[in-house]
């Protein structure tokens, strides 16, 4: 009898899943099947770059169809419920039973999860982790000529965590190239305690921010948006004015996975952070944004789990033990403007530090500094991503994180 293998989700890590385990496992034996509800297949960093008119929406998405690798089933469908005791998926158009199990089911944004936020969603606050809110927010930042920006960050994790750096630094840019940058006051506000979440790169990046004239307000807790005023308000109390809001609204997991009862409360699977295999239920693993693992919610991550993913599943088809092999390596540019970007390279033990990538003392990229180079590997990502990273081309790339290049703390100059 053939054995089936369905993938929950068809972003970037379902995908490469999908493509690695096509070339690996015996049709004749396995039958693979990926299930979206959706036929578009979005490049999801591009949305950033939509506002700022670096990239058109329609850069950024493709038919599903073009990565679906041939003799995997794609099924357009919503998922309503998984059971993983009885190993059967539930969708509006049918069930579907599996032997093993790969949950790709990605993260949202919940602005109606902060008090007053949807009051003044899309008129002076705005997002651009849609395609609609980045298509809003374009048309919103042309005629923006003078008055408060404030990028809120709600709380952690969100999707790609740069993000909110990037965001400010291109407005700093695109003001800038506007004329109006002098009439414009940038604030990012965030809970965490400075521009990042670990020292080297904090201090770092919150220079940056600070030779940019762009202000950082550390420790804010949002508890509500106050539309009719125009300010947003901490748990502390602590009141912050602004005349356009971007806000990056709590991230949750997907709702099919809170209302399956499989996840946390904000629809994350409980996940081994180095196997990837799920701490409760057999034969599934989770991958990119629907894991709860300590790293970043990128494609660069999902792209290093999948050889995780993929090399695990074969194993234990093979009757192996699982190999902890993922160390929740992460490598993301950050555009700063001006036709710079600085890249960044950690995971779960080691913070980014300054240095050369990928080759020791010769880069040609450099870690935690601006640079021509940096920008040229952002701005190619999406034709690597759309021709290699999905269609299981490889790259020269390890999924475990090297120190060779990389200064040390106490070398390191700050």
């Amino acid at each position: 009898m053939m054995k089936k293998l369905l993938i929950l989700g068809s972003g970037a890590g379902g995908v490469m899943v999908a493509t690695q385990l096509r070339k690996k496992l015996d049709p004749r034996e396995w039958k693979i099947t990926i299930i979206d509800r959706t036929w578009q297949h979005h490049y999801q960093p591009g949305w950033l770059f939509v506002p700022f008119g670096i990239y058109d929406i329609k850069d950024c998405i493709k038919p599903q169809t073009d990565f679906i690798p041939s003799g995997v089933d794609f099924v357009q469908d919503e998922i309503t419920n998984v059971d993983p005791v009885k190993k059967v998926v539930t969708c509006k158009g049918g069930s579907h039973s599996y032997d093993w199990i790969v949950v790709a089911t990605g993260c949202r944004i919940m602005p109606d999860e902060i008090d007053g936020m949807l009051d003044g969603w899309g008129q002076d606050v705005h997002n651009f982790y849609t395609p609609d809110g980045s298509i809003a927010l374009a048309k919103k930042l042309k005629h923006f000529k003078k008055g408060k920006l404030v990028l809120n960050i709600a709380e952690m994790p969100i999707k790609c965590p740069v993000a909110p750096l990037e965001f400010v630094f291109l407005a700093d840019w695109f003001f800038m190239t506007q004329d109006s940058r002098c009439n414009i006051e940038i604030e990012l506000v965030t809970p965490l305690t400075g521009a990042f979440t670990k020292p080297v790169a904090a201090e770092i990046l919150g220079r940056m921010c600070e030779e940019k004239n762009i202000k950082i307000v550390p420790n804010f807790e949002i508890a509500q948006v106050n539309a009719d005023k125009k300010t947003i308000e901490s748990h502390k109390g602590e009141e912050l004015d602004y005349d356009l809001l971007i806000s990056i609204p709590p991230n949750f997991g997907s709702q099919v996975i809170i209302d399956s009862d499989i996840g946390d409360p904000m629809g994350y699977m409980d996940t081994d952070h180095h196997t990837l295999k799920s701490k409760k239920y057999e034969n599934m693993y989770i991958i990119g944004d629907a894991t709860n693992v300590p790293t970043s919610k990128a494609g660069s991550v999902a792209h290093f789990e999948s050889e995780i993913v993929v090399g695990n599943i074969l194993r234990e088809i093979d009757g192996l033990e699982p190999l902890p092999e993922f160390d929740g390596h992460s490598n993301c540019f950050i555009v700063s403007g001006y036709e710079k970007a600085v890249l960044i390279d950690f995971n779960y033990k080691i913070e980014p530090l300054p240095g050369k990538f990928p080759f020791p003392g010769i880069g040609p990229l450099s870690l935690l500094e601006e640079s021509f180079l940096n920008y040229c590997g952002k701005m190619m990502f999406k034709w690597v991503y759309f021709n290699l990273m999905l269609k299981g081309k490889e790259l020269p790339l390890e999924p475990q994180m090297f120190m060779a290049g990389k200064k040390r703390m106490g070398a390191c100059a700050l």
